[in-house]
């Protein structure tokens, strides 16, 4: 069942050719089994699946039905699940569990679907390896000796891995697109308050976005559906209406305009992913597009305005983690100050401490406005790249990352060339428009993903060309060797 869509399966369930609880207990199967080689969940909750699978199949008898009900699906472990252990990868948080659900997983559990449980990643979403996390570094499905990519790395190799139907994920810099791109699967950016982060443990305030990761965009449209729209819990969500993202998913491209970044295609692009691109660029010309270069002059100034806004809200973000009222404590202290030195020192692991140092230094008196001022006025310079490439476009094409699937372990002593493996992927979330990764194609074995962004709150008009691509080729059918069988 492992290559059956969203749709197939809900037809199955909907026809009673298959129940939920034997779905649901050949994908908890799986993970028994294969997982251990790829680390991609933290929790398995395999009793609350099969009672949520039990209630679908109840549901279904009755009538009830949506397109998820009854279908199996993972969740980053940094959306608060009631009753269900949250760690954001951190040994600071290795014993919580809250006590309320995030808007997101909330919204996908009323549609129906049944969570299998929580996927690893990057801690509190700092990393584009899945290196960092307090319950070991997750293993890329298609060469375990690779990294998934992060901070999703854990959801990007679940999906990739046949270990759930889909998964959501969470973007802060290029965390869903960029270990969808390395794990050979679909995942999508939307639009900054396009989606609640209620109950969504947070990194950047101003940057994070959750959204859909799964094989296909038409699997990714039926997640994104569920758990759209606006929040009364979040100040930060949108009032924008949402659309029915499947409405126009099979509309024809003739006449699409895509604009193509020469920023994207310079020093620093492998030949062989460039190649790629390329590649898949000339079958959207066949669908009917046109395809014309455009340039964002600013995108070189992505990285150093990132690295100083994130860790900045970083820096605020976790100061709640003292170990006064949740997660670890330190034992024995000798007095408050000695606790929050000792807990937050034991309880963040090393690329966290770092960015929190960071961010707290351009945020400290004469430092902000020559740092975290600057940054801002730089984002917005960045914006307006985008704003007037829209003008002209209807979507902007590139790769997702300079290379494919980079080794473990081979970029863990040298930050900034894992800092720049987010070139183009950090104006996006800067910007605040929504983008996505699509299968492509492969360079030496490994997948390449196609970076597709569209302009604000057109996450339907993303996911059509996402979909036609997709019933052209058929890279994103492709299964990893390791788990073809298993």
């Amino acid at each position: 069942m492992i290559d059956q869509n969203i749709r197939s399966l809900a037809q199955k369930l909907r026809k009673k050719e298959l129940s939920s609880v034997e779905l649901t207990q050949d994908y908890l199967k799986r993970i028994n089994e294969i997982d251990p080689q790829f680390n991609s969940f933290i929790t398995v909750t395999g009793e609350l699946a099969l009672a949520q699978a039990q209630a679908a199949d109840n549901a279904i008898a009755n009538g009830e039905t949506s397109p998820l009900t009854g279908i199996p699906v993972a969740h980053k472990d940094l959306f608060c699940t009631e009753g269900v252990l949250t760690t954001c990868a951190s040994k600071i948080l290795h014993n919580f569990v809250p006590p309320y659900e995030s808007t997101v997983t909330a919204r996908i559990k009323a549609a129906g679907a049944v969570a299998l449980g929580k996927t690893n990643m990057d801690e509190f979403a700092m990393g584009s390896s899945n290196e960092n996390s307090y319950f070991g570094a997750v293993k890329n499905p298609w060469n375990i000796n690779t990294v998934p990519g992060g901070s999703s790395g854990g959801s990007a190799a679940a999906v990739a891995a046949g270990l759930c139907v889909a998964a959501t994920g969470t973007d802060t810099g290029g965390s869903i697109r960029q270990p969808a791109s390395f794990c050979g699967i679909t995942g999508l950016k939307p639009t900054y308050g396009r989606v609640s982060r209620f109950g969504m443990i947070a990194y950047a305030s101003s940057l994070d976005q959750a959204g859909p990761m799964a094989r296909s965009a038409e699997d990714c449209a039926y997640l994104l559906q569920s758990f759209a729209g606006f929040d009364t819990n979040d100040s930060t969500s949108s009032e924008t209406d949402t659309e029915d993202y499947l409405a126009s998913i099979d509309s024809p491209l003739a006449g699409l305009k895509i604009g193509l970044p020469k920023e994207y295609f310079g020093d620093g692009l492998d030949s062989d992913v460039a190649q790629v691109i390329t590649d898949a660029v000339k079958e959207f010309e066949k669908l009917g597009a046109t395809v014309q270069e455009i340039s964002l002059p600013n995108l070189n100034l992505s990285i150093p305005s990132y690295y100083v806004i994130a860790p900045s809200e970083a820096s605020s973000n976790l100061s709640r983690f003292d170990g006064v009222r949740y997660g670890h404590r330190c034992e024995n202290p000798k007095d408050l100050l000695d606790m929050y030195m000792r807990t937050r020192s034991e309880g963040f692991g090393k690329e966290v401490q770092k960015r929190i140092m960071v961010g707290t230094y351009a945020l400290s008196e004469g430092y902000y406005d020559a740092y975290y001022v600057k940054a801002q006025r730089i984002r917005r310079l960045i914006k307006e790249d985008f704003v007037k490439a829209y003008q002209e476009v209807d979507v902007i094409m590139g790769p997702v990352a300079p290379t494919t699937a980079f080794g473990l372990g081979e970029k863990t002593t040298d930050p900034v060339a894992m800092y720049l493996e987010d070139i183009y992927t950090l104006s996006v979330n800067l910007a605040g428009i929504p983008a996505m990764s699509v299968p492509a194609g492969f360079s030496n074995g490994m997948p390449v993903g196609l970076q597709i962004m569209g302009n604000y709150f057109d996450e339907a008009k993303l996911l059509n060309v996402a979909h036609k691509f997709q019933q052209a080729t058929d890279w994103h059918t492709q299964t990893p060797s390791l788990v073809k069988g298993a």
